[in-house]
């Protein structure tokens, strides 16, 4: 694992927020710094790379493109400053880059939150993370007909019904951690939405896109 003093000093430089934005506590880097910085840092420890790329590259950037203002406010400086980590949960035990046939569903309740059921695999920074951006499956009625789209949440860690699996035994950037998450009902509020429900698939691709740069 990567010591706990090693990420405070990687906090305290500012780059676990390099692309947010200074109002909010980071450094407001364009994409062509960004990626500078994570060539040095790639250079010197790719589990280092890896976990600090997952965080903001995939793993708070669909609050960061698609956020409210509100979302933004309340995560990104805690983001931005390493006091909380982020994570990206989309893949599946059955769904790799075939992203829309995720299988883990969000229903919505009576009262308007939503109740998350599934699993996601594979996922880095899993279980060290507090902020999941979480893609499920919604369902929709168009035109009198019920069919499934993607849509994106935002899960904290601590949730009742979150859980992780064992850290995987990789062969390369071991401290990196990478784990199963598992959703168990897990009750989530409608305030955390990132951008339109059944917006989520092109929500994804367009954080995969941006994510290619550090990771």
């Amino acid at each position: 694992n990567i010591p706990e003093e090693l990420l405070k000093g990687l906090a305290e430089m500012g780059l676990f927020g390099l692309m947010v934005p200074e109002a909010l506590g980071g450094l407001d880097l364009d994409y062509t710094l960004y990626a500078r910085v994570f060539t040095q840092i790639a250079g010197i420890d790719g589990a280092i790379a890896t976990t600090l790329g997952a965080h903001q590259s995939i793993g708070y950037k669909a609050l960061l493109l698609f956020g409210t203002p509100e979302q933004k406010t309340k995560y990104l400086p805690k983001l931005a400053s390493g006091e909380m980590l982020a994570s990206f949960c989309l893949t599946e035990p059955g769904s790799g880059s075939d992203a829309y046939s995720i299988k883990t569903r969000a229903t919505k309740n009576s009262d308007g939150t939503y109740t998350i059921t599934g699993q996601k695999l594979w996922i880095t920074n899993g279980g060290m993370a507090g902020f999941y951006s979480v893609f499920c499956k919604t369902e929709h009625e168009e035109q009198g007909k019920k069919l499934d789209k993607i849509s994106c949440f935002i899960v904290e860690k601590g949730s009742p019904g979150l859980s992780f699996g064992n850290k995987e035994n990789k062969m390369g950037i071991r401290a990196s951690e990478t784990r199963a998450v598992f959703f168990d009902n897990v009750k989530v509020p409608a305030a955390n939405v990132i951008g339109e429900l059944g917006k989520g698939f092109k929500i994804a691709m367009n954080v995969l896109n941006s994510g290619r740069l550090s990771l």
